[in-house]
């Protein structure tokens, strides 16, 4: 399965501490020293963000039960591999704020699967990954996109047992409310960007702490409502993205993130809120056809199954200053309804049309409409 393919080479070489020694790092000319800093972390947090609900309550039996095990496990000593800071693949938390992005991927991870990777843990292991989300407090987030990153590490935390920064979640809650233009998008910031980071970062983020700490505070939880309408607005403007063939309008930036543009997507889908109109039969559908343009095409992969910068196959010119190797594994968030279970609609459903197949082969749909609030 795709998910094997590219989580396989990371959580294998980090579970046995081997990870600085056998991943190649490909970045921007001249960036590859400040990239190894932070890139390996950035491969733990992104890998195991999309995959965390199928290690969660994945399938328990049968050949992909045995497989989601063996997953369970090599992510428990992936972590504590990275948390030791006496490991030769410690990940170095607060060395760069870079770590404020990824200790806040690996935080997802954790609250996405809490029995696996968080209650699993050892104690020790535990008090160290704390110690490492603390380290990135001494670093200054963005005004944008990037303070849903700190929040997101002290709810983590929060639901670790530990000491957590209530502020730093409400300043974020709160800026992003302001930041809210209409018709299901947020500004990254106090500006629009054409790009996938509604997806990539903001609407995931914002369900995911409502979720986790929205029941600490009475204004955090009223925003709970909009916040969901606004996530369901937002999927079905996804879902139409989706070419008859698979392919996605190319605008912004971290396209090499390739098909993780589509986490907000496979969120709802997976939260089995779907906008009306919108079935999981062809999300999954629109979804697989995104995996295999994304992940299918030849030089996607090297030779020793790292993946490459590059949106189809490898195109190093896609690759931003800020991306290396660890940053591409971003596009597991696509396998997040792996977390559903076999019999669901999702996978039990017969194969069905997404929009934009249904509209250029002539079918006779709905218009659409914007949302207000």
């Amino acid at each position: 399965m795709h998910l094997e393919r590219v989580a396989g080479p990371v959580l294998s070489a980090l579970s046995h501490r081997k990870l600085i020694a056998t991943m190649p790092v490909e970045s921007a000319a001249g960036h590859d020293a400040d990239r190894r800093k932070v890139t390996y972390l950035e491969a733990l947090g992104r890998t195991l963000c999309g995959i965390a609900p199928w290690l969660e309550q994945g399938e328990t039996t049968g050949a992909e039960g045995q497989l989601r095990e063996r997953f369970c496990g090599m992510a428990r000593e992936a972590i504590a591999a990275g948390v030791d800071p006496r490991s030769p693949d410690y990940l170095r938390f607060g060395v760069d704020r870079q770590t404020i992005v990824d200790a806040a991927f690996l935080s997802l991870a954790l609250l996405r699967a809490p029995r696996e990777l968080r209650e699993k843990l050892p104690a020790a292991v535990r008090a160290q990954l704390a110690d490492g989300l603390r380290a990135t407090r001494e670093l200054l987030p963005g005004f944008n996109n990037w303070l849903l990153f700190a929040a997101m590490i002290e709810a983590c935390l929060f639901q670790l047992g530990e000491r957590w920064d209530r502020m730093r979640v409400d300043y974020a809650l709160r800026e992003h409310q302001s930041w809210f233009l209409g018709d299901g998008v947020y500004g990254d910031g106090p500006h629009f960007h054409w790009d996938y980071y509604n997806s990539f970062v903001i609407q995931p983020f914002l369900l995911t702490l409502i979720d986790a700490v929205g029941a600490q505070e009475p204004g955090w939880a009223a925003m709970g409502p909009a916040i969901k309408a606004r996530a369901q607005r937002y999927a079905a403007i996804q879902e139409r993205l989706i070419a008859p063939d698979g392919t996605y309008p190319i605008v912004g930036r971290s396209i090499a993130y390739r098909c993780g543009a589509f986490q907000l997507l496979a969120e709802v889908a997976l939260r089995k809120e779907l906008p009306e109109g919108v079935t999981p039969e062809q999300v999954r559908c629109g979804l697989t056809a995104v995996i295999r343009k994304t992940l299918d095409t030849p030089g996607t992969f090297d030779e020793k199954g790292w993946l490459r910068i590059g949106l189809a196959g490898h195109q190093p010119s896609l690759g931003e200053t800020y991306i290396s190797t660890g940053s591409l594994y971003l596009c597991s968030a696509v396998f997040l309804p792996l977390g559903l279970p076999a019999s669901d609609a999702f996978w039990s459903g017969k194969a069905e049309r997404w929009t934009s197949q249904k509209l250029w082969a002539g079918v006779d749909l709905p218009v659409d409409h914007a949302l207000d609030g």
